[in-house]
């Protein structure tokens, strides 16, 4: 079942008094089949934080059709706009973005809170995410209370607690060392494989992108190749990734 369906997409910005108009992404065509794990990668202002930025509803195109689950949302306005962000949508930040006045537990259910989910059905999720991602003897501890990683994997809980569309990941191993990384990119592959989540992520790390299954890259705003894991192993596919990456000039500051 497709997920999300970009048509014709654009974003120019330019000046309000009629300065240079800079175009961030051209004319991208793009479909993502329900389970997928995609990642979005390219050069430093090649456009992927834009992509992103338009497909999560926080920006807006110039032009073109962001479709998901079969609703533009280039043509939704708020409340409903806000509504389907909550209710279609799930996001991982580079920094967490967790209450450090709440606990995991608090952080992770308050989604549902707010959407006045019962009681049983929060405990039930609840249960169930944290056990998958190995936070459930920590769920009562503060975010200042434990590591940076067990706090991505809190972040993944939220995203994903409540059975969104589409999971989006801004750079979510960018502030974690090697270790941590390793732990959230698994515990990302695990929720993919077993609760069949579609994650579409954006990294400049070639290592974090390995572990998805289709790479899309991004050169000046347009869709410069992809390539897909098949049966290669991650470490053929990791060094598949380098190459492109060698063409377009990809950051790697990071890998490991």
């Amino acid at each position: 079942m497709e997920v999300l369906n970009i048509k014709n997409l654009k974003k120019v910005y330019g000046s309000i008094f009629g300065g240079v108009k800079y175009p961030a992404l051209n004319d991208i065509n793009l479909k993502v089949e329900s389970g997928e794990f995609v990642a979005i990668m390219g050069p430093s202002g090649s456009g992927k934080t834009t992509f992103l930025n338009v497909i999560s509803t926080i920006d807006k195109p110039t032009s073109g059709s962001v479709t998901i689950e079969g609703k533009d949302i280039t043509k939704l306005r708020e409340p409903h706009l806000s509504s389907f962000r909550r209710e279609k949508l799930g996001f991982i930040f580079q920094d967490f973005n967790l209450l450090d006045t709440m606990t995991l537990k608090e952080n992770i259910v308050l989604p549902l809170a707010l959407s006045k989910t019962p009681h049983d059905t929060i405990n039930s999720r609840l249960e169930d995410i944290s056990t998958k991602l190995g936070i459930n003897e920590i769920l009562n501890k503060y975010p200042y209370e434990v590591s940076g990683g067990q706090k991505q994997r809190a972040a993944a809980a939220r995203a994903i607690i409540t059975e969104p569309s589409l999971i989006l990941a801004d750079e979510p191993t960018g502030a974690l060392d090697s270790k941590s990384s390793k732990e959230l990119l698994n515990s990302l592959g695990y929720l993919n494989d077993k609760n069949k989540a579609t994650i579409l992520m954006v990294t400049h790390d070639a290592f974090a992108a390995s572990y998805c299954k289709r790479i899309i890259f991004i050169k000046d705003g347009n869709l410069f190749n992809e390539i897909y894991r098949g049966d290669l192993s991650r470490k053929d596919f990791y060094q598949n990734i380098l190459k492109i990456l060698s063409v377009i000039g990809g950051d790697n500051d990071d890998i490991v």
